[in-house]
Protein backbone atom coordinates (compact mmCIF):
# COMPACT_ATOMS: atom_id res chain seq x y z
CA UNK A 1 0.00 0.00 0.00
CA UNK A 2 2.81 2.29 0.88
CA UNK A 3 4.35 1.65 -2.27
CA UNK A 4 1.09 2.54 -4.19
CA UNK A 5 0.74 5.64 -2.58
CA UNK A 6 4.52 7.01 -3.20
CA UNK A 7 4.13 5.85 -7.01
CA UNK A 8 0.60 7.85 -7.27
CA UNK A 9 2.73 11.00 -5.43
CA UNK A 10 5.41 10.20 -7.21
CA UNK A 11 3.13 10.70 -10.70
CA UNK A 12 1.74 13.73 -9.40
CA UNK A 13 5.17 15.63 -8.74
CA UNK A 14 6.41 15.07 -11.83
CA UNK A 15 3.25 16.03 -13.63
CA UNK A 16 3.30 19.11 -12.07
CA UNK A 17 6.73 19.80 -12.66
CA UNK A 18 6.40 19.26 -16.51
CA UNK A 19 3.12 21.31 -16.83
CA UNK A 20 4.15 24.52 -14.70
CA UNK A 21 7.98 23.90 -14.86
CA UNK A 22 8.05 25.54 -11.48
CA UNK A 23 11.09 27.18 -10.39
CA UNK A 24 12.48 29.37 -7.74
CA UNK A 25 13.05 32.54 -7.40
CA UNK A 26 13.57 34.73 -3.87
CA UNK A 27 11.30 32.36 -2.49
CA UNK A 28 8.45 32.69 -4.81
CA UNK A 29 7.61 30.26 -7.34
CA UNK A 30 7.37 31.18 -10.75
CA UNK A 31 5.61 29.60 -14.36
CA UNK A 32 7.68 29.35 -17.39
CA UNK A 33 5.22 31.50 -19.10
CA UNK A 34 4.48 34.09 -16.65
CA UNK A 35 5.35 34.25 -13.00
CA UNK A 36 2.58 33.92 -10.28
CA UNK A 37 3.33 38.00 -9.24
CA UNK A 38 2.12 40.45 -11.86
CA UNK A 39 4.08 42.56 -14.13
CA UNK A 40 3.59 45.95 -13.37
CA UNK A 41 3.97 48.23 -16.41
CA UNK A 42 3.59 51.86 -15.40
CA UNK A 43 3.22 54.43 -18.04
CA UNK A 44 3.78 58.40 -17.32
CA UNK A 45 3.76 61.33 -18.73
CA UNK A 46 4.68 64.56 -17.71
CA UNK A 47 1.86 67.53 -17.62
CA UNK A 48 -0.94 65.74 -18.94
CA UNK A 49 -3.86 67.42 -18.36
CA UNK A 50 -7.24 65.12 -18.35
CA UNK A 51 -9.14 67.51 -20.80
CA UNK A 52 -6.30 66.05 -23.19
CA UNK A 53 -7.35 62.76 -22.76
CA UNK A 54 -11.02 62.04 -24.54
CA UNK A 55 -11.78 59.20 -21.69
CA UNK A 56 -12.42 61.77 -19.32
CA UNK A 57 -14.78 63.64 -21.96
CA UNK A 58 -14.80 67.30 -22.06
CA UNK A 59 -15.00 69.58 -25.37
CA UNK A 60 -11.49 68.58 -26.65
CA UNK A 61 -12.24 64.67 -26.67
CA UNK A 62 -13.92 64.63 -30.25
CA UNK A 63 -11.29 66.81 -31.16
CA UNK A 64 -8.36 65.13 -30.05
CA UNK A 65 -8.87 62.01 -29.05
CA UNK A 66 -6.55 59.43 -27.36
CA UNK A 67 -7.79 55.69 -28.74
CA UNK A 68 -4.90 54.19 -26.89
CA UNK A 69 -5.08 55.92 -23.96
CA UNK A 70 -8.82 55.48 -23.99
CA UNK A 71 -8.23 52.12 -24.13
CA UNK A 72 -7.22 51.22 -20.58
CA UNK A 73 -10.09 52.96 -19.64
CA UNK A 74 -12.37 50.18 -21.49
CA UNK A 75 -10.59 47.06 -20.81
CA UNK A 76 -9.95 48.59 -17.17
CA UNK A 77 -10.62 51.57 -14.57
CA UNK A 78 -10.72 55.25 -15.18
CA UNK A 79 -10.31 57.23 -11.77
CA UNK A 80 -12.69 59.98 -11.85
CA UNK A 81 -11.20 61.93 -8.67
CA UNK A 82 -7.25 62.00 -8.86
CA UNK A 83 -5.40 64.05 -7.50
CA UNK A 84 -1.87 65.00 -6.66
CA UNK A 85 -0.06 65.92 -3.19
CA UNK A 86 2.19 68.65 -4.70
CA UNK A 87 1.99 69.73 -8.53
CA UNK A 88 4.76 69.99 -9.72
CA UNK A 89 6.83 67.74 -11.16
CA UNK A 90 9.89 66.44 -9.11
CA UNK A 91 7.88 66.42 -5.97
CA UNK A 92 5.04 64.47 -7.44
CA UNK A 93 7.25 61.95 -8.86
CA UNK A 94 9.12 61.66 -5.44
CA UNK A 95 5.43 61.21 -4.17
CA UNK A 96 4.87 58.43 -6.17
CA UNK A 97 8.35 56.47 -5.43
CA UNK A 98 8.12 56.42 -1.97
CA UNK A 99 4.18 56.80 -0.92
CA UNK A 100 4.88 60.02 1.41
CA UNK A 101 3.58 63.76 1.00
CA UNK A 102 6.19 65.95 -0.04
CA UNK A 103 7.57 66.94 3.80
CA UNK A 104 8.10 63.37 4.67
CA UNK A 105 10.51 62.26 2.01
CA UNK A 106 12.32 65.48 1.69
CA UNK A 107 11.58 66.49 -1.85
CA UNK A 108 9.62 69.19 -1.33
CA UNK A 109 10.55 71.53 -4.09
CA UNK A 110 11.82 71.11 -7.66
CA UNK A 111 15.07 72.84 -6.35
CA UNK A 112 17.60 71.71 -3.62
CA UNK A 113 20.27 68.43 -3.58
CA UNK A 114 17.30 65.65 -4.94
CA UNK A 115 15.48 63.08 -3.61
CA UNK A 116 17.43 61.38 -0.20
CA UNK A 117 17.87 57.38 -2.00
CA UNK A 118 18.77 56.57 1.46
CA UNK A 119 14.76 56.44 2.49
CA UNK A 120 12.55 53.10 1.82
CA UNK A 121 11.07 53.51 -1.80
CA UNK A 122 8.87 50.88 -3.80
CA UNK A 123 11.28 50.38 -6.51
CA UNK A 124 13.81 48.89 -3.62
CA UNK A 125 11.26 46.94 -2.28
CA UNK A 126 9.81 45.55 -5.51
CA UNK A 127 13.54 44.67 -6.26
CA UNK A 128 13.66 42.99 -2.67
CA UNK A 129 10.91 40.47 -3.45
CA UNK A 130 12.34 39.55 -6.36
CA UNK A 131 10.53 42.00 -9.17
CA UNK A 132 13.47 43.16 -12.53
CA UNK A 133 13.48 46.76 -12.19
CA UNK A 134 13.48 49.63 -14.57
CA UNK A 135 13.10 52.97 -15.21
CA UNK A 136 13.45 55.17 -18.90
CA UNK A 137 12.75 58.50 -19.55
CA UNK A 138 11.99 61.53 -17.47
CA UNK A 139 13.27 60.94 -13.98
CA UNK A 140 14.39 64.61 -12.61
CA UNK A 141 14.69 63.97 -8.76
CA UNK A 142 18.45 64.96 -9.28
CA UNK A 143 20.13 62.15 -7.80
CA UNK A 144 21.08 58.85 -9.24
CA UNK A 145 18.60 55.96 -9.64
CA UNK A 146 18.21 53.30 -7.04
CA UNK A 147 16.52 50.63 -6.71
CA UNK A 148 16.63 49.55 -9.99
CA UNK A 149 18.46 46.94 -12.39
CA UNK A 150 18.15 48.90 -15.32
CA UNK A 151 17.80 52.89 -16.07
CA UNK A 152 18.09 55.20 -19.11
CA UNK A 153 17.24 58.61 -18.12
CA UNK A 154 17.32 62.24 -19.52
CA UNK A 155 19.65 64.67 -17.28
CA UNK A 156 17.20 67.38 -15.73
CA UNK A 157 13.98 67.67 -17.93
CA UNK A 158 15.73 66.19 -21.00
CA UNK A 159 15.04 67.52 -25.02
CA UNK A 160 12.33 66.41 -26.99
CA UNK A 161 14.87 66.58 -30.70
CA UNK A 162 17.98 64.30 -30.08
CA UNK A 163 18.26 63.95 -26.63
CA UNK A 164 20.68 62.95 -24.19
CA UNK A 165 20.24 59.38 -22.59
CA UNK A 166 21.97 59.25 -19.02
CA UNK A 167 23.24 55.97 -19.03
CA UNK A 168 23.60 52.99 -16.64
CA UNK A 169 27.25 53.44 -15.48
CA UNK A 170 27.11 56.91 -15.84
CA UNK A 171 27.81 57.75 -19.63
CA UNK A 172 25.78 60.06 -21.36
CA UNK A 173 24.32 59.08 -24.94
CA UNK A 174 22.91 61.45 -27.57
CA UNK A 175 20.12 59.79 -29.72
CA UNK A 176 18.57 60.76 -32.92
CA UNK A 177 15.33 61.09 -32.88
CA UNK A 178 12.06 62.11 -30.51
CA UNK A 179 12.38 61.53 -27.20
CA UNK A 180 8.77 60.03 -26.63
CA UNK A 181 9.60 57.57 -29.37
CA UNK A 182 13.17 56.85 -28.19
CA UNK A 183 11.72 56.23 -24.45
CA UNK A 184 8.99 53.37 -26.34
CA UNK A 185 11.96 52.12 -28.34
CA UNK A 186 14.25 51.91 -25.06
CA UNK A 187 11.54 50.49 -22.47
CA UNK A 188 10.61 47.79 -25.44
CA UNK A 189 14.07 46.88 -25.70
CA UNK A 190 14.67 46.37 -22.16
CA UNK A 191 11.52 44.12 -22.06
CA UNK A 192 13.11 41.79 -24.98
CA UNK A 193 16.46 41.42 -23.58
CA UNK A 194 15.03 41.59 -19.48
CA UNK A 195 15.38 38.50 -17.35
CA UNK A 196 11.82 36.47 -18.12
CA UNK A 197 12.13 34.13 -15.25
CA UNK A 198 11.53 37.06 -12.93
CA UNK A 199 8.28 39.62 -13.37
CA UNK A 200 8.35 43.21 -13.94
CA UNK A 201 8.17 46.53 -12.81
CA UNK A 202 8.93 48.50 -15.77
CA UNK A 203 8.30 52.72 -15.41
CA UNK A 204 8.04 54.10 -18.87
CA UNK A 205 8.60 57.75 -17.97
CA UNK A 206 7.88 61.09 -20.95
CA UNK A 207 8.97 64.07 -20.87
CA UNK A 208 5.66 65.36 -22.87
CA UNK A 209 3.61 67.13 -23.08
CA UNK A 210 6.20 69.45 -20.83
CA UNK A 211 6.36 73.04 -22.21
CA UNK A 212 7.94 73.64 -24.37
CA UNK A 213 5.15 71.58 -26.26
CA UNK A 214 7.36 70.38 -29.03
CA UNK A 215 5.91 68.00 -31.21
CA UNK A 216 6.77 64.91 -33.44
CA UNK A 217 7.62 66.10 -36.77
CA UNK A 218 5.24 63.87 -38.09
CA UNK A 219 2.66 65.33 -35.97
CA UNK A 220 3.13 69.38 -36.50
CA UNK A 221 0.61 69.64 -38.77
CA UNK A 222 -2.11 67.64 -37.03
CA UNK A 223 -4.21 70.17 -36.10
CA UNK A 224 -3.39 72.42 -38.63
CA UNK A 225 -7.25 72.68 -39.71
CA UNK A 226 -8.89 72.79 -36.59
CA UNK A 227 -9.92 75.78 -34.28
CA UNK A 228 -9.99 74.83 -30.64
CA UNK A 229 -13.06 76.14 -28.21
CA UNK A 230 -11.77 78.62 -25.96
CA UNK A 231 -12.62 78.26 -21.83
CA UNK A 232 -14.58 80.83 -20.20
CA UNK A 233 -12.40 81.92 -18.40
CA UNK A 234 -9.61 82.64 -21.23
CA UNK A 235 -9.73 86.42 -19.88
CA UNK A 236 -9.93 85.53 -15.78
CA UNK A 237 -9.89 89.06 -14.23
CA UNK A 238 -9.00 86.99 -10.54
CA UNK A 239 -11.51 89.04 -8.92
CA UNK A 240 -12.96 87.23 -6.01
CA UNK A 241 -10.18 85.05 -4.94
CA UNK A 242 -7.03 85.18 -3.29
CA UNK A 243 -5.00 88.52 -4.06
CA UNK A 244 -2.12 86.49 -5.25
CA UNK A 245 -3.84 84.84 -8.42
CA UNK A 246 -3.47 88.39 -10.52
CA UNK A 247 0.21 88.58 -9.38
CA UNK A 248 0.30 85.09 -11.30
CA UNK A 249 3.46 84.98 -14.18
CA UNK A 250 2.30 82.47 -15.93
CA UNK A 251 -0.60 83.61 -18.37
CA UNK A 252 -0.93 82.69 -22.16
CA UNK A 253 -1.50 86.92 -21.96
CA UNK A 254 1.52 88.38 -20.63
CA UNK A 255 4.10 85.43 -19.88
CA UNK A 256 3.51 83.29 -23.06
CA UNK A 257 6.99 83.30 -25.31
CA UNK A 258 7.16 84.07 -28.51
CA UNK A 259 10.13 82.13 -29.13
CA UNK A 260 10.53 79.30 -26.62
CA UNK A 261 6.41 78.55 -26.40
CA UNK A 262 4.64 80.35 -29.46
CA UNK A 263 7.42 79.06 -32.10
CA UNK A 264 8.15 82.64 -33.51
CA UNK A 265 11.88 82.91 -33.56
CA UNK A 266 13.82 86.51 -33.29
CA UNK A 267 15.22 85.93 -36.69
CA UNK A 268 11.59 85.21 -38.60
CA UNK A 269 10.70 89.07 -37.11
CA UNK A 270 12.96 91.34 -39.22
CA UNK A 271 12.19 94.93 -37.44
CA UNK A 272 8.98 93.91 -35.98
CA UNK A 273 9.07 94.15 -32.30
CA UNK A 274 6.43 91.78 -30.73
CA UNK A 275 5.10 92.88 -27.16
CA UNK A 276 6.63 91.11 -24.18
CA UNK A 277 7.56 88.91 -22.96
CA UNK A 278 10.39 87.82 -24.93
CA UNK A 279 13.21 86.29 -23.07
CA UNK A 280 14.29 83.26 -24.07
CA UNK A 281 15.14 81.41 -27.53
CA UNK A 282 14.86 78.20 -29.11
CA UNK A 283 16.69 75.70 -27.31
CA UNK A 284 14.74 72.42 -29.01
CA UNK A 285 15.25 74.11 -32.44
CA UNK A 286 18.71 74.05 -32.01
CA UNK A 287 19.52 71.07 -31.59
CA UNK A 288 17.79 69.67 -34.64
CA UNK A 289 19.35 68.20 -37.52
CA UNK A 290 19.25 69.59 -40.91
CA UNK A 291 15.70 67.70 -42.47
CA UNK A 292 13.93 68.47 -39.27
CA UNK A 293 14.82 71.87 -39.23
CA UNK A 294 13.94 72.22 -42.66
CA UNK A 295 10.21 70.49 -41.84
CA UNK A 296 9.91 72.71 -38.86
CA UNK A 297 10.38 76.06 -40.92
CA UNK A 298 8.20 74.36 -43.55
CA UNK A 299 5.19 73.98 -40.78
CA UNK A 300 5.88 76.67 -38.97
CA UNK A 301 7.00 79.16 -41.52
CA UNK A 302 3.47 80.52 -43.59
CA UNK A 303 1.72 80.85 -40.48
CA UNK A 304 4.60 82.60 -38.73
CA UNK A 305 4.86 85.17 -41.61
CA UNK A 306 1.24 85.86 -41.79
CA UNK A 307 1.15 86.53 -38.11
CA UNK A 308 3.90 88.66 -38.28
CA UNK A 309 1.88 90.82 -41.34
CA UNK A 310 -1.14 91.50 -39.99
CA UNK A 311 0.78 92.49 -36.45
CA UNK A 312 2.83 94.53 -38.44
CA UNK A 313 -0.26 96.49 -40.23
CA UNK A 314 -2.05 96.56 -37.00
CA UNK A 315 -5.17 94.02 -37.99
CA UNK A 316 -4.88 92.40 -34.20
CA UNK A 317 -6.39 93.70 -31.06
CA UNK A 318 -4.77 92.24 -27.59
CA UNK A 319 -7.12 89.85 -27.98
CA UNK A 320 -6.79 88.74 -30.96
CA UNK A 321 -3.15 88.15 -30.08
CA UNK A 322 -3.93 86.65 -26.72
CA UNK A 323 -6.34 84.04 -28.93
CA UNK A 324 -3.74 83.54 -32.01
CA UNK A 325 -1.03 82.53 -28.93
CA UNK A 326 -3.76 80.44 -27.30
CA UNK A 327 -4.29 78.54 -30.60
CA UNK A 328 -1.02 77.99 -31.43
CA UNK A 329 -0.36 76.70 -27.63
CA UNK A 330 -3.19 73.88 -28.06
CA UNK A 331 -2.15 72.71 -31.59
CA UNK A 332 0.93 72.38 -30.41
CA UNK A 333 0.34 70.86 -26.95
CA UNK A 334 -2.07 68.47 -27.93
CA UNK A 335 0.26 67.21 -31.61
CA UNK A 336 2.53 66.84 -28.50
CA UNK A 337 0.00 64.26 -26.83
CA UNK A 338 -0.49 62.22 -30.52
CA UNK A 339 3.03 60.61 -29.32
CA UNK A 340 2.50 59.74 -25.71
CA UNK A 341 -0.97 58.28 -26.93
CA UNK A 342 0.87 56.38 -29.99
CA UNK A 343 3.35 55.34 -27.63
CA UNK A 344 1.03 53.83 -25.03
CA UNK A 345 -0.33 51.88 -28.06
CA UNK A 346 2.56 50.45 -28.99
CA UNK A 347 3.22 49.31 -24.83
CA UNK A 348 0.30 47.32 -25.39
CA UNK A 349 0.59 45.99 -28.38
CA UNK A 350 3.99 44.45 -27.65
CA UNK A 351 2.15 42.95 -24.40
CA UNK A 352 -0.14 41.29 -26.89
CA UNK A 353 2.12 40.47 -29.17
CA UNK A 354 4.27 38.56 -26.72
CA UNK A 355 1.64 37.14 -24.47
CA UNK A 356 1.94 39.05 -21.50
CA UNK A 357 -0.87 41.13 -21.25
CA UNK A 358 -3.07 38.86 -19.37
CA UNK A 359 -0.36 38.89 -16.41
CA UNK A 360 0.23 42.43 -16.49
CA UNK A 361 -0.76 45.59 -14.58
CA UNK A 362 -0.81 48.62 -17.06
CA UNK A 363 -1.06 52.30 -15.50
CA UNK A 364 -1.31 55.06 -16.70
CA UNK A 365 -1.11 58.66 -15.19
CA UNK A 366 0.91 62.03 -15.24
CA UNK A 367 2.56 63.69 -12.64
CA UNK A 368 0.12 66.48 -12.05
CA UNK A 369 -2.42 68.27 -14.42
CA UNK A 370 -2.63 70.95 -16.84
CA UNK A 371 -3.65 74.34 -17.66
CA UNK A 372 -5.25 74.52 -21.11
CA UNK A 373 -6.32 78.85 -21.00
CA UNK A 374 -8.36 78.14 -18.10
CA UNK A 375 -7.64 81.12 -16.29
CA UNK A 376 -5.53 82.18 -19.19
CA UNK A 377 -2.89 79.80 -17.73
CA UNK A 378 -0.89 77.11 -19.12
CA UNK A 379 1.27 75.91 -16.09
CA UNK A 380 0.37 73.85 -13.11
CA UNK A 381 1.27 74.52 -9.40
CA UNK A 382 -2.08 75.73 -8.51
CA UNK A 383 -4.28 73.85 -6.54
CA UNK A 384 -7.16 74.83 -8.96
CA UNK A 385 -8.81 71.79 -10.65
CA UNK A 386 -7.00 71.93 -13.68
CA UNK A 387 -3.59 71.84 -12.36
CA UNK A 388 -4.45 69.38 -9.39
CA UNK A 389 -6.64 66.88 -10.89
CA UNK A 390 -4.04 63.93 -12.42
CA UNK A 391 -5.08 61.04 -14.61
CA UNK A 392 -5.09 57.82 -13.42
CA UNK A 393 -6.08 54.75 -15.91
CA UNK A 394 -5.75 51.05 -14.76
CA UNK A 395 -5.84 47.52 -16.73
CA UNK A 396 -5.42 44.22 -14.66
CA UNK A 397 -6.97 41.48 -16.76
CA UNK A 398 -9.44 39.33 -14.64
CA UNK A 399 -9.58 41.50 -11.63
CA UNK A 400 -10.89 44.96 -12.78
CA UNK A 401 -13.97 44.94 -14.42
CA UNK A 402 -14.19 46.68 -18.01
CA UNK A 403 -15.19 50.09 -17.90
CA UNK A 404 -15.25 50.50 -14.05
CA UNK A 405 -15.19 54.22 -12.98
CA UNK A 406 -14.35 54.90 -9.54
CA UNK A 407 -14.80 58.30 -8.24
CA UNK A 408 -13.21 58.00 -4.99
CA UNK A 409 -10.43 60.72 -3.77
CA UNK A 410 -7.00 58.97 -4.74
CA UNK A 411 -3.68 60.60 -4.74
CA UNK A 412 -0.51 60.13 -5.96
CA UNK A 413 0.35 58.97 -2.47
CA UNK A 414 -1.46 56.17 -3.07
CA UNK A 415 0.60 54.54 -6.16
CA UNK A 416 3.22 52.68 -4.16
CA UNK A 417 0.71 51.01 -1.85
CA UNK A 418 -0.75 49.98 -4.57
CA UNK A 419 2.04 48.61 -6.23
CA UNK A 420 2.97 46.57 -3.49
CA UNK A 421 -0.22 44.76 -3.09
CA UNK A 422 -0.65 44.34 -6.50
CA UNK A 423 2.74 42.16 -6.35
CA UNK A 424 1.61 40.57 -2.76
CA UNK A 425 3.52 42.37 -0.08
CA UNK A 426 2.54 44.38 2.64
CA UNK A 427 3.19 48.34 2.89
CA UNK A 428 5.82 49.91 5.55
CA UNK A 429 4.25 51.59 8.29
CA UNK A 430 5.71 55.00 7.26
CA UNK A 431 3.43 54.79 3.70
CA UNK A 432 0.90 57.57 4.40
CA UNK A 433 -1.09 56.19 1.22
CA UNK A 434 -3.74 54.11 1.09
CA UNK A 435 -3.88 51.01 -1.42
CA UNK A 436 -6.03 51.39 -4.44
CA UNK A 437 -6.56 47.51 -5.35
CA UNK A 438 -9.64 47.20 -3.63
CA UNK A 439 -11.18 50.00 -5.31
CA UNK A 440 -10.22 48.98 -8.54
CA UNK A 441 -11.97 45.64 -8.23
CA UNK A 442 -15.28 47.89 -7.05
CA UNK A 443 -14.65 45.65 -3.54
CA UNK A 444 -16.08 47.59 -0.06
CA UNK A 445 -13.74 49.33 1.95
CA UNK A 446 -13.43 52.22 4.47
CA UNK A 447 -12.17 55.63 2.24
CA UNK A 448 -11.33 58.64 2.89
CA UNK A 449 -13.47 61.86 2.63
CA UNK A 450 -10.97 64.19 1.90
CA UNK A 451 -7.59 64.61 0.54
CA UNK A 452 -4.74 67.43 1.72
CA UNK A 453 -2.76 69.34 -0.58
CA UNK A 454 0.69 71.29 -0.21
CA UNK A 455 2.87 73.45 -2.24
CA UNK A 456 5.94 74.76 -0.78
CA UNK A 457 8.18 75.88 -4.01
CA UNK A 458 9.24 79.78 -4.27
CA UNK A 459 8.72 82.01 -6.75
CA UNK A 460 8.60 80.00 -9.73
CA UNK A 461 5.76 81.80 -12.08
CA UNK A 462 4.79 84.23 -9.14
CA UNK A 463 2.67 81.36 -7.58
CA UNK A 464 2.65 81.59 -3.47
CA UNK A 465 2.71 78.42 -1.34
CA UNK A 466 -0.40 77.23 -0.49
CA UNK A 467 -2.16 74.17 1.38
CA UNK A 468 -5.64 73.04 1.20
CA UNK A 469 -7.99 70.52 1.95
CA UNK A 470 -10.76 68.91 -0.77
CA UNK A 471 -13.90 67.33 -0.32
CA UNK A 472 -16.39 65.93 -3.07
CA UNK A 473 -17.95 68.63 -3.06
CA UNK A 474 -15.85 71.63 -1.58
CA UNK A 475 -12.09 73.33 -1.18
CA UNK A 476 -10.35 75.24 1.27
CA UNK A 477 -7.66 77.27 0.25
CA UNK A 478 -4.65 78.79 2.86
CA UNK A 479 -1.96 81.50 1.73
CA UNK A 480 0.08 82.02 4.30
CA UNK A 481 2.08 84.78 2.86
CA UNK A 482 -1.09 86.55 2.86
CA UNK A 483 -2.63 84.67 5.50
CA UNK A 484 -5.79 83.79 3.00
CA UNK A 485 -8.44 81.56 3.11
CA UNK A 486 -10.28 81.02 -0.35
CA UNK A 487 -13.26 78.44 0.16
CA UNK A 488 -15.25 77.05 -3.35
CA UNK A 489 -18.41 75.09 -3.64
CA UNK A 490 -17.16 73.06 -6.52
CA UNK A 491 -21.21 72.17 -7.76
CA UNK A 492 -22.26 75.66 -7.75
CA UNK A 493 -18.69 77.05 -9.00
CA UNK A 494 -16.78 74.80 -10.87
CA UNK A 495 -14.90 76.99 -12.39
CA UNK A 496 -13.86 78.35 -9.07
CA UNK A 497 -14.68 81.84 -9.97
CA UNK A 498 -15.56 83.00 -6.10
CA UNK A 499 -14.44 82.75 -3.14
CA UNK A 500 -17.20 82.46 -0.45
CA UNK A 501 -15.27 82.17 2.72
CA UNK A 502 -16.59 85.31 3.55
CA UNK A 503 -19.99 84.26 3.20
CA UNK A 504 -22.14 84.33 6.03
CA UNK A 505 -24.56 81.14 5.00
CA UNK A 506 -20.77 79.18 3.99
CA UNK A 507 -19.43 79.35 7.85
CA UNK A 508 -20.45 76.15 9.08
CA UNK A 509 -18.86 74.30 6.03
CA UNK A 510 -15.86 76.62 6.49
CA UNK A 511 -15.69 75.82 10.02
CA UNK A 512 -15.75 72.09 8.89
CA UNK A 513 -13.18 72.27 6.84
CA UNK A 514 -10.91 74.32 8.49
CA UNK A 515 -11.34 71.20 11.46
CA UNK A 516 -10.62 68.92 8.30
CA UNK A 517 -7.73 70.81 6.73
CA UNK A 518 -5.99 70.92 10.82
CA UNK A 519 -6.68 67.08 11.26
CA UNK A 520 -5.29 66.13 7.89
CA UNK A 521 -1.87 68.12 8.87
CA UNK A 522 -1.75 66.08 12.20
CA UNK A 523 -2.26 62.94 10.47
CA UNK A 524 0.32 63.94 8.22
CA UNK A 525 2.52 65.40 10.29
CA UNK A 526 2.54 68.07 8.48
CA UNK A 527 5.27 71.14 9.25
CA UNK A 528 4.60 74.75 10.39
CA UNK A 529 4.04 76.93 7.42
CA UNK A 530 7.31 78.26 6.21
Amino acid sequence: MRSVLYAILLIFTTLATQNHGWAENSGRLQTDNHSKSPNILFLFSDDHAINAISAYGGPLAPIAPTPNIDRLAKEGAIFLNSFCANSICGPSRATILTGKHSHKNGFMRNTGKGLDQSQWTVAKALQKTGYQTAVIGKWHLKTTPVGFDHFEIFPGQGSYYNPVFIQKNGSQKRFEGYATDLTTDKSIAWLDQRDKSKPFFLMCQHKAPHRTFSPAIRHLDAFDEVTFPEPDTLFDDYSNRSKTLSKNEMEIDRHFDWAYDAKVRKDERGNIQLPKPDRYGTPEYNRMTASQKLEWDSHFGPANRKFLADFAAGKLSKKDIVRWKYQRYMKNYLATVKAVDESVGRMLQYLDDHGLAENTVVIYSSDQGFFLGEHGWYDKRWMFEESFRMPFLVRWPGEIKPGHRPDELIQNIDYAPTFLEIAGEPSPAEIQGKSLVRLMKNQPTEWRKSIYYAYYEFGEHAVPRHFGVRTMRHKLIYFPGTNEWNLFDLKTDPGELKSVDADPTQQVVKNELTAEFHRLRKVYDAPAFR
